[in-house]
């Protein structure tokens, strides 16, 4: 029977001593289950407004091929709905979209703006040169548009 008690009060020993480690392991396997949930929301909700500001790089590219001219209110839009590029994406994108798209639709509404009002001639000709080239050259933004954000989306 002191057999028993004794046999009895080593296993509650035993247990007692594996319990602190068994809830720390616990606790540890909790907190990294949260940790991995978190950043997984986070990746998502970064791919949601990285895909907006992409959405809207890419509207405003469609309504230059579309109209053939910067429009005002598509200007707004794209100025709007890109705010921020920079702390979504990085520095780089942001001046890459700021040099490659926006300052030559800036450049093309110019010479839109411009060509009214001038007679057919020399200095007409210049200008829709001027501005074919700054099309063609949006186009082909348009077209490099997914290889530069994938990497991102």
């Amino acid at each position: 029977m002191v057999e028993a008690a004794i046999f009895n009060h080593d296993w509650v020993d035993y247990l007692s001593a594996l319990l602190t480690p068994t809830i720390a392991i616990a606790g540890v396997t909790i907190g990294l289950l949260q940790w991995r949930t978190n950043r997984n929301r986070l990746k998502h909700e970064l791919f949601d407004r990285r895909y907006e500001q992409f959405e809207a790089v890419r509207d405003f590219l469609g309504s230059i091929m579309g109209s053939g001219r910067a429009l005002d209110n598509k200007q707004a839009d794209f100025l709007f709905k890109t705010r921020g590029l920079q702390f979504i994406y990085d520095k780089k994108l942001a001046d890459y979209i700021d040099k490659n798209i926006w300052i030559p639709a800036v450049d093309l509404a110019c010479l839109h703006s411009e060509l009214e009002g001038v007679p057919v001639g020399e200095e007409r000709t210049r200008n829709v040169h001027k501005q074919s080239e700054i099309k063609k050259n949006l186009y082909r933004e348009f077209q490099n548009l997914d290889r530069l954000f994938s990497r991102y989306l």
